[in-house]
């Protein structure tokens, strides 16, 4: 079932979480929209967000190691906290590099709206988005996040007297109060509304207020329980009156106990990872679109009794049919009109000829086609039985890359030419860049064409081209140079059209290849982000050669 979040749950959600990461070292994060999670990698444990509206909540599981393409974020838990009366919470992450950071990871509750962003720095630069959300609260990379607009209800510090409470609900008529509480209260919600309105015989909305107090207050202990309300168990701080519930040891406990996580999110499949997995699934719809194609081959094929038929037809009438006609009317051997199609081009012989093929090609399908539907069925069914053992844990990734490894890069054909794997550029500056002419060149210009200490770029959460800026002085290069190679880096992906693009770069020598993953696959190191607007004369202005002349492949 899907758990109700209100701003008690996540503030006291947060405060348990606070006391169980403090300093908890991180290595990565992993945004996966397909699955809409947030799981994030420390050195003793895997903590998993799901943020489906109608599946949510938060476990801890065991320790299991980051694939390649997770975000590294090396750092520390600085604290955990939940914006006041909002479904907000904030992990605060202290990088161990300096320069880096701080890290935010905030994770947004809000119905049917969840999310998860990481953000940079002091302003809170968006990094990393689960999805990216345009429209009235825009949050995509390279924007600064902010909450959304306040509610501004009252009381959000849990101070109001008694006299200021029954002042502004005893006016109002008891069918209308509980509109009002939630509208003007902050910490109200439908969760808790009757609760917090509840009288006693001679003190009326007092035993409410003491409700409020208590869900409001900061201070109190936590005391969690199972709810048991009409639409299922439900996690909560602390038991409201007129609701059964049941005690548990922990937020984390009662979230376990009233929610499943999903597949996606056992210790084997968060270890196997979500582009093997999206790639398993892949192979999965590719077998099936498979076995509806050859099915529907195998149903409409033509009848060969019927073409041979017409084949014979043609022969006995051959003196009836005129060269260069493409239909013919003539009648068959019950009396019957029958009307033939006909290659104007051909003899009348040799169009009885072609009947004769397609009946003999049907047949031949006739006696094929079930025998490889019965094999691309049978590949379906085991591909999603490792599918299935890959979500429990019983496979790993290499059961899953023997089964489905990437695509292999396509060869040219004929002899190669000397052309190198890149464009070559020239900064403002007078620095080299060099621009990966597609993704099967991309490793070649960065493993074989670059030096270690040269300048890596690529642009961010798409395709495109990897970008070497050669450097061989001290530091960064200059700001000038560095931006117009992220330009060109920009303007060779599939973003060239946005705005803004965020363009990663590194040393080279901090880039590595992961085994087994496809061309162009890269898992950059010690990343920076710059974020530019791609400029189509920038191209022109810098100049561009196809590479001539640079320095041969190793042998």
């Amino acid at each position: 079932m899907a758990i109700r979040w209100d701003s008690v749950l996540v503030r006291d959600l947060a405060r348990e979480l606070d006391r169980e990461l403090h300093g908890a070292r991180l290595r990565a994060i992993r945004l996966d929209a397909r699955t809409r999670e947030a799981v994030l990698f420390f050195h003793d444990r895997t903590m998993v967000w799901q943020l489906h509206p109608e599946r949510s909540g938060v476990w801890l599981r065991d320790a299991v190691s980051p694939q390649p393409e997770d975000l590294r974020i090396r750092a520390r838990v600085r604290s955990v906290r939940a914006i006041p009366d909002e479904r907000i919470l904030t992990m605060e992450l202290q990088s161990s590099r300096p320069g880096r950071g701080p890290w935010t990871l905030v994770i947004e509750l809000l119905g049917n709206q969840m999310h998860a962003i990481v953000t940079e720095g002091p302003d809170r630069t968006i990094r990393h988005v689960l999805r990216t959300r345009e429209g009235a609260r825009t949050v995509r990379v390279g924007a600064p996040w902010s909450p959304p607009d306040s509610t501004g209800r009252r009381w959000a510090d849990g101070q109001v007297s008694d006299d200021e409470w029954r002042a502004h609900f005893l006016p109002i008529p008891p069918p209308d109060r509980r509109r009002e509480l939630l509208s003007t209260a902050a910490w109200a919600s439908p969760l808790n509304a009757d609760a917090c309105l509840s009288d006693a015989p001679d003190d009326p909305l007092g035993e409410g207020l003491l409700t409020w107090r208590l869900l409001a207050s900061a201070e109190n202990p936590i005391t969690p329980v199972l709810l048991e309300t009409a639409r299922g168990l439900q996690p909560y701080p602390a038991p409201l009156p007129g609701i059964a519930s049941r005690p548990t040891g922990s937020l984390l406990e009662a979230i376990s106990a009233c929610s499943d996580s999903s597949d996606d999110a056992s210790p084997g499949a968060l270890a196997i990872g979500p582009e093997l997995l999206e790639r398993l699934e892949d192979a999965i719809a590719t077998a099936e679109r498979r076995v509806v194609r050859l099915t529907a081959q195998l149903d409409d094929r033509e009848n060969p009794e019927r073409l041979r038929g017409l084949g014979d037809l043609v022969l006995a009438r051959y003196g009836e049919i005129r060269g260069g006609a493409s239909r013919v009317t003539v009648t068959d051997f019950e009396g019957n009109d029958v009307q033939l199609e006909l290659d104007p081009g051909l003899q009348p012989h040799e169009n009885a000829s072609r009947y004769y093929d397609r009946a003999a090609r049907s047949e031949r399908a006739a006696q094929r086609l079930p025998g490889l539907i019965k094999a691309a069925d049978q590949e379906a069914d085991t591909l999603r039985r490792l599918l299935a053992s890959a979500r429990a844990g019983a496979a790993d990734a290499d059961d899953v890359q023997r089964i489905v490894p990437p695509a292999p890069s396509r060869q040219r054909r004929g002899p190669q030419g000397p052309t190198a794997p890149y464009r070559r550029f020239t900064s403002s500056g007078g620095l080299e860049i060099r621009v990966g002419r597609g993704s099967r060149h991309n490793d070649d210009l960065t493993f074989r064409h670059s030096s270690p200490n040269d300048v890596w770029m690529h642009a961010r959460h798409t395709a495109g081209a990897h970008v070497i800026l050669r450097w061989s002085g001290a530091g960064a290069p200059p700001a000038r140079d560095l931006e117009e190679a992220a330009c060109l880096a920009a303007l060779h992906s599939k973003a060239r059209t946005s705005g803004t693009v965020p363009v990663d770069w590194t040393l080279r020598k901090y880039v590595r290849k992961p085994r087994g993953s496809a061309p162009g696959a890269v898992a950059p190191d010690r990343v920076q982000t710059l974020f530019v607007s791609p400029d189509p004369d920038l191209a022109e202005r810098l100049g561009s050669g196809d590479g001539e002349g640079a320095e041969r492949p190793p042998r």
